[in-house]
This record gives structure tokens, sequence and C-alpha cells, in this order.
């Protein structure tokens, strides 16, 4: 059986919302499955358009904030479903991510500029 913790809303009755861990841990993992496919398509596609420097990694964290807005969106209003906070959407493997950005954007652009 999956353990579920309680957190304690600002609503005006202090209602207790339950969530499961179980199901927490699962959406972490799709939001981190997420943002690494994302980090690799833009990743790939400032080394094919040639970004160097700075504007490499603006790139990312544009492209990671436009994906955070589009699940923020798919999630609705009703978010608080599946996250304990919003805050989650934005920051849950940013870093992570980074790396995996890096990767992409030096191999296509020493593929594609270089070579």
């Amino acid at each position: 059986m999956a353990a579920t913790f309680a957190v304690k809303t600002k609503r005006a009755r202090r209602e207790t919302t339950a969530y499961s861990d179980l199901a927490l841990r699962q959406n972490a993992s799709v939001l981190e499955y997420c943002r690494t496919s994302m980090s690799a398509l833009s990743g790939g596609t400032a080394g094919i358009i040639g970004l160097t420097g700075l504007y490499g990694f603006v790139f990312y964290f544009v492209t990671a904030f436009f994906l955070s807005i589009l699940l923020l969106l798919k999630a609705g209003s009703q978010w608080n479903k599946y996250f304990v906070s919003w805050k989650l959407l934005f920051t849950n493997g940013l870093f992570g991510g980074l790396f995996t950005y890096i990767l992409f954007w030096t191999f296509l652009y020493g593929m594609v500029h270089v070579y």
C-alpha cells in the first residue's frame, strides 16, 4: 500500500489534503522525463542553429520556462491534484537537464559547424 501524507492548505476551513507518495513520485518521474527530452531537443536545436556562449544558455532557460508554462497549462487550474507546489513544475530537474542540454548542444554544434 502506498504511503500518504497530509498537507495543510491555505483555504478558509484549513482542510488537509492527502497525497499519495507513489503518485507524487510518478508525477515527478514524468516531469523529469519531459525535462530531459526537452533538454535534448533544445540542445540539438541550439547546436544546429549555431548558438554560442551566453546565447546558448539563455536559450536553454527560455525553453525550460516555456516547457514549465506548457505543463502548467496542461494541468490547468487543478495543478494541485498532481503536485504539492506549483514551484515544483518550474524547478524540478532544471539544472539536471542543463547537463543533457550541454551534451547535445556541443555535440551537434561540432558535427554541423566544425566538421
